[in-house]
């Protein structure tokens, strides 16, 4: 604070008959206040921030991103609690597979039975700081009969990277193979 000057005196008036009516007012108000009660600038915090711009990418390079990427994160969800886990995916013919590892008492498999709408996240960034991502949303289901059966083990070591063990016996692993049913597929990346 300058020599001289009281904190009343750097606080800017307000029409307090307006005050309820003007969100945007209260808005900075409250961040002003906010930063010059922390004695820091009371400039926007965005005129500080690094940015980038981003853009939406095409349908071909979100289909080229979930082809040529094998992991991703899951976001799974139960009453209030959200759980999100990485997963390897396996994306064909316009089908978004999911392979997991289970045991008896696997958390991932109560929250995929509670979970209305799964969120999968792949993204990316490279050293120059580009950046990509892309999020498919809808219900997650389990392959049974057939279409498990499609997925032999030659099949799951062809669609999947290697699986990764966490200090667990092997022999009580099972594989199981999921499908993200997509209802909202979407990407971006930066641009200069």
């Amino acid at each position: 604070m300058s020599e001289g000057m009281t904190r009343t005196d750097k606080i800017p008036p307000v029409d307090s008959t307006r005050w309820k009516k003007r969100r945007a007012r209260e808005t900075a108000q409250a961040l002003w206040c906010v930063s010059f009660l922390s004695g820091g600038d009371v400039r926007s915090t965005m005129d500080r921030i690094e940015y980038v711009y981003t853009v939406g990418i095409t349908d071909d390079e979100v289909e080229s991103r979930l082809e040529e990427t094998d992991t991703s994160v899951l976001g799974l969800a139960s009453a209030d609690d959200a759980y999100a886990i990485p997963v390897a995916h396996h994306y064909e013919n316009g089908r978004l597979y999911l392979r997991l590892s289970s045991e008896s008492e696997d958390t991932k498999l109560s929250y995929i039975e509670d979970t209305n709408a799964a969120c999968l996240t792949l993204y990316d960034v490279d050293e120059a700081g580009d950046s990509w991502s892309v999020i498919a949303t809808g219900p997650v289901r389990k392959l049974t009969g057939d279409e498990r059966e499609a997925f032999d083990p030659t099949a799951v070591n062809r669609s999947f990277l290697q699986l990764r063990v966490f200090d667990e016996d092997i022999e009580a692993i099972e594989l199981e193979i999921y499908e993200l049913e997509i209802e909202t597929l979407t990407g971006r990346k930066t641009v200069e």
